[in-house]
């Protein structure tokens, strides 16, 4: 792992000139189509507060909803169950070490009330290349050998953009995501991106927050130092 300070400022200057202002979204939160999903202009989509999110053989699109979606890593709930789940021996879990099985089992678990995926397969090759190039990062749970839950997402800076998340057994992919959380916090990051308002992420502590509130507090975040390259090395959570 590397830590790094990205010349913020020129990645602005080059997206304000690609993008539209994240403020110019329409009610749904829709900023921009097309572009591609090099690494170049995902860094730049997310320093400027919007993400991907489109269905297959639809061009890409480009969203920042109002209101956004955030938790503070040293604010998230742990229910009792959780709280039990944390403390048993059942399961372990490790960072960066089965990014792409994560990412793939995010795209094909069945989720209620939606049909198919937004995880397109040239989504899944783009966030692969983010997770060579050392900014995407996924948190692994499993029982003995196996994966069982997990998440993955985005960091620039101090600031961890949340993608998807899966699992197979109870609390798993909640277990995940308190070692992210335990992980950030202890590094000093400011906040997780949860994007789209959900109950799901709500039980776990998030807090809607406006647009402008959301870019205000990005545009501090991604100027500090970013942690390029694998997490598995730093401070390991998997027994």
């Amino acid at each position: 792992m590397t830590e790094v300070y990205l010349n913020i400022d020129k990645i602005l200057e080059t997206g304000n000139e690609i993008f539209p202002s994240a403020d110019t979204a329409d009610d749904e939160g829709l900023v921009a189509s097309g572009g591609t999903l090099s690494i170049e202009m995902l860094v730049m989509g997310y320093c400027l507060g919007m993400f991907p999110w489109y269905n297959q053989g639809d061009p890409i699109l480009w969203w920042s909803p109002d209101p956004r979606m955030i938790f503070r890593p040293e604010k998230i709930k742990i229910s009792r169950s959780l709280n039990k789940t944390i403390e048993s021996s059942a399961f372990s879990v490790s960072f960066d070490t089965a990014f792409g099985e994560v990412i793939q089992n995010c795209a094909g678990i069945k989720r209620h009330g939606q049909r198919g995926t937004w995880i397109t397969k040239e989504m899944k090759a783009a966030y692969m290349e983010m997770h060579k190039a050392g900014y995407a990062h996924s948190v692994e749970t499993w029982h003995g050998d196996v994966l069982v839950g997990g998440l993955y997402g985005i960091s620039i800076g101090r600031a961890f953009f949340g993608e998807s998340m899966f699992h197979k057994e109870s609390d798993a992919s909640k277990l995940a995501f308190f070692h992210l959380a335990k992980r950030l916090m202890e590094w000093g990051f400011d906040f997780i991106d949860g994007q789209v308002p959900n109950p799901y992420l709500i039980s776990l502590g998030a807090v809607n927050i406006s647009r402008n509130e959301f870019l205000s507090i990005l545009n501090k975040a991604i100027r500090g130092k970013t942690l390029l390259g694998k997490w598995t090395n730093s401070g390991n959570a998997k027994k």
